[in-house]
């Protein structure tokens, strides 16, 4: 029997499916520039050209390094009808970092944007010695000019490659809690599984407007498959502010979004929070991060019933758990402290240190099985090892269930502190502290203490109108001490003009320890 007969559509496929059933319709709105079905057909299949000119075939290794514009569209469709494995750079993430991560996925030829990126491409080829073409949207010194060669080109109809489940689409990069970030291996199927459990279960608007506020290299191809099948239009920013966000959603009457919980606290901080027209704004997707329950709750009161959660990791894409819209409810306020139900798509389990099922209603590490899992960590055989222990992906994640199946996350096993012998889960202290009317936002850590090996620390960042002082920390000790007990009440508040941010988004709790603990291993976890 055909090997092959089995195979399920992967997103070459659904992406030439989608871009095929319009013409003129608009699908991108970024700065000035529109956009067409067409247009983009079109331009995917010239890039796609020019690349396979430079000896880019299916399971060729590149990357982008790019600010939002149109080309970034383009290429993500090229390499898709390549078949190529594609790693995105994160446009703030540093030479040292963008460095390791072409090294370690061993990238051959680096796409990137000319007028913000030319230097930075210049220094990587100088420490990236396995660089062989440097490719850039537009004239640079450092490479060709992709724009340039994919216009030599015409334009032929999209072919899907001949690709396989479990060939290599790409190497995404963790975050990294301690160490070097590791490399996701993502095969064709991920994304395809990831796709589907997103069109059978998240709350789409029936008229697709998505505003993409995130890196287009990022986030689009999480979201381009649903835009495209339904026909919907991306509007892409070139930056984000308060002003640019709520710009575009009352100029382009957006009705989808997706952002991060850091970026939702300043919107709701803006004086624009109350004042700006959101009336077309269906659903607010968010996730990549816990976000503050109290924070979430004001964001109802504001907005309405328009959030819709989403968790999953890198290893595991974005698509285990759900929190529905109608489930923010207000009459409900301990549900906003939970990331929602299981995929009915995914397998879920809490489990112990044994790989055991943890006893009902008790907490364990969150463990799943399912096509979207990554196929290991690139070139960590024992680290991969690990997360595949007992047949389950491992999370890392430490969550329970309550009566009614919400899942709730505890924390993440390599941020738990342990003082004095007991454990303290950070996500609950700062949940206590984020309900704080004074607090925007607070990550805690453990430091260094004689006495107790970790201490608990409160990093807080104040609201707007709002003073520092030695009361309101006593106050925020307080709290936490009565709703959790003194072990977990800080024993210090240090208020900042800003937590540190990874590239995506995330509270960067490996830079904020390193303030304390400096150069020396952790003597506990």
């Amino acid at each position: 029997m055909n090997d092959r007969l089995f195979d399920m559509p992967l997103l070459p496929h659904l992406v030439i499916d989608g871009l095929n059933r319009y013409d003129e319709r608009p699908f991108l709105f970024l700065g000035d520039a529109v956009v067409t079905y067409a247009e983009v057909r079109s331009r995917a299949s010239c890039f796609a050209q020019a690349l396979e000119s430079k000896g880019i075939t299916r399971g060729s290794r590149t990357a982008i390094l790019s600010a939002n514009r149109p080309e970034v569209l383009y290429n993500l469709c090229a390499n898709l009808v390549i078949g190529s494995c594609s790693t995105p750079l994160h446009p703030l993430g540093s030479a040292e970092d963008q460095a390791y991560v072409l090294e370690d996925a061993e990238v051959e030829t680096l796409v990137y944007d000319a007028a913000y990126f030319g230097e930075r491409a210049a220094e990587l080829k100088e420490r990236v010695p396995g660089l062989k073409n440097l490719l850039g949207f537009g004239p640079s010194e450092a490479g060709d000019d992709l724009n340039a060669l994919a216009s030599t080109f015409e334009a032929q109809p999209l072919r899907a490659p001949d690709i396989a489940p479990n060939d290599l689409n790409t190497i995404v990069y963790t975050g990294g809690t301690t160490g070097r970030p590791k490399g996701v291996r993502q095969p064709y199927r991920s994304a395809a599984y990831m796709t589907m459990v997103q069109m059978a279960e998240w709350e789409w608007p029936e008229e697709v407007r998505f505003l993409i506020a995130t890196p287009l290299s990022h986030a689009a191809a999480a979201f381009v498959v649903p835009t495209l099948q339904s026909g919907g239009a991306f509007v892409a920013l070139q930056g984000f502010t308060p002003d640019l966000f709520f710009d575009a959603i009352e100029t382009h009457r957006i009705t989808a979004t997706f952002l991060v919980p850091v970026m939702i606290y300043p919107l709701l901080d803006h004086p624009r929070a109350t004042t700006a027209d959101l009336s077309s704004l269906e659903t607010l997707f968010y996730g990549a991060s816990p976000m503050s329950p109290a924070r979430l709750r004001e964001g109802v009161e504001k907005w309405g019933q328009i959030f819709f959660q989403c968790f999953g990791q890198s290893e595991a894409p974005m698509a285990l758990t759900h929190l529905r819209k109608n489930e923010h409810d207000l009459s409900k306020p301990g549900r906003f402290a939970s990331c929602g139900r299981p995929s009915p798509w995914v397998h879920l389990a809490l489990l112990d240190e044994n790989n055991e099922p943890a006893p009902e209603g008790e907490a364990g590490e969150i463990c799943v099985r399912a096509p979207l899992v990554m196929e290991g960590y690139n070139g960590l055989p024992e680290q991969t090892k690990e997360a595949f222990a007992g047949g389950w992906l491992h999370t890392g994640d430490v969550g329970r269930f309550d009566d009614e199946g919400y899942l709730y996350i505890v924390d993440r096993k390599k941020d738990m502190i342990v003082t004095g012998g007991f454990n303290v889960f950070p996500r609950e202290i700062e949940d206590v502290i984020s309900a704080h009317p004074a607090v925007a936002m607070v990550a805690v850590v453990g430091v260094p203490d004689e006495r107790w090996g970790e201490a608990v620390k409160a990093v807080v960042v104040l609201r707007p109108g709002h003073e520092r002082s030695e009361a309101l920390a006593s106050e925020l000790q307080a709290a936490v001490k009565e709703a959790k007990g003194s072990v977990q009440s800080p024993k210090s508040v240090d208020f900042v003009a800003q937590i540190p941010l990874s590239p995506l988004g995330k509270p960067d709790k490996k830079a904020l320890r390193q303030q304390f603990w400096g150069d020396r291993e952790r003597s506990v976890n």
